[in-house]
């Protein structure tokens, strides 16, 4: 039910407003700018302890890390139950970062293309699902889908030094 825009709708034509009409528009639009607002995905934190790089979601449950294996020169990110889910490596001879799933097989790869400026993701094909580009101004990383449409942005948090994921 969609009775915020109605109720304020109603008020404004009617020009009554009593304190339970303002209260109930005042709340309306305070929580339509809290959700706005308070989009975050995930929260990426390094644990000194575990030397190992947490992903929490934005309730604060952990919901994964990752490891740098330096045996086999990779990154090997885990579920929080601790189950390997994907490999990242770099390439040397393609001058890229390939992802892998627990068997090994292929699925993506992470390239910087200069032209562009900006880091490019593409499938296990070579077909390109995605960028991410640093705004200057913003000071932060916009990620973009396929389409070249702004899907959401990583942006550092200084006081919980922490990167932040929002989407859009």
């Amino acid at each position: 039910m969609y009775t915020c825009p109605t109720a304020i709708h109603n008020i404004w034509q009617n020009g009554i407003w009593n304190d339970e009409k303002k209260i109930t528009t005042i709340v309306c639009v305070v929580l339509l700018l809290s959700v706005a607002m308070a989009a975050q995905t995930y929260t990426r934190k390094y644990n000194e302890y575990y030397q190992r790089t947490e992903y929490y979601d934005a309730h604060g449950k952990m919901i994964g890390y990752s490891k740098v294996n330096r045996y086999y020169n990779r990154t090997e990110y885990y579920d929080a139950n601790g189950h390997l889910q994907r490999t990242e490596k770099y390439n040397d001879f393609y001058d890229r970062t390939e992802t892998r799933d627990a068997s090994g097989k292929l699925e993506s790869t992470r390239k910087n293309n200069e032209y562009y400026g900006r880091e490019e993701t593409r499938d296990s094909t070579g077909r390109l699902i995605g960028y991410r580009k640093w705004n200057d101004y913003l000071k932060r990383y916009d990620v973009y889908d396929e389409k070249g449409q702004l899907v959401g942005y990583e942006k550092w948090n200084e006081y919980y030094k922490r990167w932040e994921y929002h989407a859009k």
